[in-house]
C-alpha cells in the first residue's frame, strides 16, 4: 500500500519553483558582485606617467601621484586622471593651418572664379613689412596646476589654441619676413641681426604664450598648464614661392654677371699692368743704354775739361791742336791762313746773288 504525499510538498518541488529559486540566487550573487565592484571602483593603480585628482562630492579634495589610490566610489568621490608633472604633451595648433575649404578653393580658383576673402586669408599671417607667412606650430606643454586643469576641463585645449594663435599673430606682426624665415638668401650674410632674431623665434613665442597663461592665472581663470617648448615650421604661400624663386634666380644671374664683369676687369687690369711694367722696364733699359753711350762719348771731353780746370797739363790745348788739326785740314780741299797780327785785310768772295 503506497504512502500518500502531501499536496504542499509537490508544489515546493515543482520545476517552476526551483527555477525561480535558482534565478533569485543568481540575481543575489550578481547584485553582490556589482555592489563589491561599485565599492572598489575607485581603488586603482596610478601609473608613473599619470596622477589622479580626487573630487569629494564635486569639490577638489586631494592629488594622488603614482601608486595605489584608495577612494570612495561614485557619487561620493570622483577620480580624474591627469598627466604626471614631468610629462610633456604635444599638440598641433590647427587654427594656424590653412583650412580644408581654402585648400579646395585654391584648386578651382581662377580669374573667372576668384576665391572669397575669408578663404583667401585662411592660414596666413601678416608680417610687419606687409609680407605673408604660414606657420605650422606644435606646442609641448605640462600640467602645472591640476586643480585649474580639472576645473577648466574640456575648455583647456581650445583656450590653448586661441592663446597660441594670438601670440603667433602678435609675434609675426612685430617682425619682418626675413626675421621669420629665409625668404631672401642674398641678405643672410649682410644682416646678422635678422639671423639672430630667426634663432630667437621659438623662444619669443614660448615667452609670449606663457605670459598670457600667467595673465589668465592672475585673473583667476588659469587653465593649469605651462608651455615647455614649441616647434615652428615657417613657409611661404605657394603663389609667393614662385615669385621669390624668380627674384632669387634674377639675383643669382645678376651676381653671376657682376662676378664675370669683375673677372674680366681684373684680367684687363692685369694685362694693362703687365704692359705698363714691360714698357717701364724697356724705358729704363733704353735710358741706361743712352746714358752709358753719352757717358762714353763725353768721357774724353770731360777728362780734358777736368785736366784744364785743375791745370795738370798746361800744353794740352797746343798738343790737341797739333794732333787734331792735320786730320781736319786733310779733309779740306784748300786752306787759306791769315796771320791775326797782320794789318792787311783778306777779302773773301761771298755767295753770288
Amino acid at each position: 500500500m503506497s504512502e500518500e504525499v502531501p499536496r504542499g510538498t509537490h508544489a515546493l518541488n515543482s520545476p517552476w519553483i526551483q527555477a525561480g529559486r535558482l534565478a533569485f540566487f543568481a540575481l543575489y550573487a550578481v547584485t553582490l558582485l556589482a555592489a563589491l565592484a561599485w565599492a572598489f571602483s575607485n581603488v586603482r593603480q596610478i601609473d608613473p606617467q599619470n596622477r589622479a585628482v580626487v573630487l569629494h562630492f564635486g569639490a577638489l579634495d586631494r592629488i594622488q601621484n603614482a601608486g595605489l589610490l584608495l577612494a570612495w566610489p561614485q557619487p561620493f568621490e570622483q577620480v580624474v586622471l591627469l598627466p604626471a608633472a614631468d610629462r610633456v604633451i604635444e599638440r598641433r595648433i590647427g587654427n594656424l593651418l590653412r583650412s580644408a575649404e581654402a585648400v579646395k578653393a585654391d584648386r578651382v580658383a581662377s580669374f573667372a572664379v576668384p576665391i572669397s576673402d575669408a578663404l583667401a586669408g585662411s592660414g596666413y599671417l601678416l608680417t610687419g613689412d606687409a609680407g605673408v607667412v604660414q606657420l605650422d606650430v606644435r606646442v609641448f606643454y605640462k600640467v602645472t596646476d591640476p586643480y585649474d586643469f580639472v576645473l577648466q576641463g574640456e575648455h583647456v585645449l581650445p583656450a590653448l589654441d586661441r592663446l597660441v594663435t594670438r601670440s603667433a599673430v602678435a609675434l609675426t606682426a612685430a617682425r619682418d619676413l626675413d626675421t621669420i624665415l629665409v625668404a631672401r638668401p642674398e641678405l643672410i650674410g649682410a644682416d646678422n641681426q635678422a639671423a639672430e632674431r630667426r634663432e630667437r623665434l621659438r623662444g619669443d613665442l614660448v615667452q609670449g604664450i606663457n605670459k598670457r597663461l600667467a595673465e589668465l592665472k592672475a585673473g583667476g581663470q588659469g587653465i593649469g598648464i605651462e608651455v615647455a617648448r614649441v616647434d615652428v615650421q615657417s613657409s611661404l604661400p605657394d603663389p609667393a614661392v614662385s615669385a621669390f624663386n624668380a627674384v632669387l634666380t634674377a639675383s643669382q644671374q645678376a651676381d653671376k654677371a657682376v662676378a664675370n664683369a669683375r673677372t674680366d676687369a681684373e684680367k684687363l687690369t692685369q694685362a694693362a699692368n703687365e704692359q705698363a711694367d714691360r714698357a717701364l722696364q724697356v724705358a729704363h733699359a733704353q735710358a741706361g743704354e743712352r746714358l752709358a753711350k753719352a757717358s762714353a762719348d763725353t768721357a774724353t771731353v770731360s777728362s780734358l775739361a777736368k785736366a784744364q780746370q785743375q791745370g795738370t797739363d798746361p800744353q794740352m790745348l797746343l798738343r790737341l791742336y797739333r794732333e787734331r788739326m792735320p786730320k781736319i785740314l786733310g779733309q779740306a780741299g784748300s786752306v787759306t791762313t791769315v796771320d791775326p797780327k797782320d794789318d792787311s785785310r783778306l777779302i773773301i768772295q761771298g755767295a753770288a746773288k
